[in-house]
């Protein structure tokens, strides 16, 4: 769990980072160079000019499709993410075990339990960095078309529904927040999780943190994120669910 979070944080910490530097205020066009400019971001804007182009200019329904797009495309990734996070939820009762029995705090005590907290792994094929990788390599995508969203020139001058792409939105901003707390809290739901403190305090942080980068950010961005979220909600209540329901079936015949 501690790895989780410490995941948690370095995203985190890579999203800020990227969101002030990487020439994020400056628009993208064939001209930029550098290899994030021309292979991830570039790509990433044209992407949105063609089906803004083929949805009459409607800027705001070409990031609802391409964000829905990329997430399709992950979806192998998150299922991988689900079945890691399945499997380390499912020997949590004999971790709890091993630490009650190794609640020693000195040196050799942690030490056996750190042996033997390996061994249960390898014995039931857990990886606990598993969890971690499939969000690790999915951040460079999603960063860059955060960019992408940033730098397009055009977005920052059209409308959609109510939005003025380029300004922000209060309505919009709250919502972001919301989704996200949403698709955390069935994220966690039934899992170990559930009953961690240190993940029920990432699950109010994370939306809080993401709901005040929408109040200032453009609403292009929130709108991106907001869809990016129920995205994520409808694969958990149709992927995540049924796969712990099948787990908990299995068990239970066993």
């Amino acid at each position: 769990m501690r790895n989780k979070i410490l995941a948690l944080l370095a995203m985190t910490g890579v999203l800020t980072l990227l969101s002030g530097c990487m020439q994020v205020n400056q628009d993208i066009t064939e001209d930029s160079t550098g290899f994030w400019n021309e292979y991830v971001v570039y790509p990433l804007s044209q992407t949105i000019e063609f089906f803004a182009n083929a949805t009459g200019e409607s800027y705001g329904l070409a990031i609802i499709i391409v964000t829905i797009i990329i997430r399709v495309l992950l979806l192998p990734l998150n299922v991988k993410q689900l079945k890691s996070s399945k499997a380390m939820q499912d020997i949590q009762p004999e971790l709890k075990e091993l630490r009650e029995k190794y609640s020693s705090k000195d040196a050799q005590t942690q030490q056996k339990l750190q042996q033997e907290t390996m061994q249960l792994f390898q014995k039931n094929g857990v990886n606990p960095l598993a969890g971690c990788l499939p969000i690790i390599v999915q951040m460079p995508i999603l960063i860059g078309f955060y960019h992408a969203i940033m730098r397009t020139a055009e977005i920052k001058t059209h409308n959609f529904l109510w939005l003025e792409l380029g300004s922000p939105d209060p309505f919009l901003a709250i919502l972001t927040a919301g989704t996200t707390f949403l698709q955390q809290k069935l994220m966690m739901a039934g899992g170990a999780a559930a009953q961690n403190p240190q993940m029920q305090m990432m699950m109010y942080i994370m939306p809080l943190m993401i709901g005040t980068f929408a109040f200032f950010f453009p609403s292009a961005l929130a709108l991106y994120w907001v869809v990016g979220n129920f995205v994520m909600i409808a694969q958990t209540i149709f992927i995540r669910k049924p796969m712990m329901e099948k787990a908990e079936t299995g068990g239970n015949e066993k």
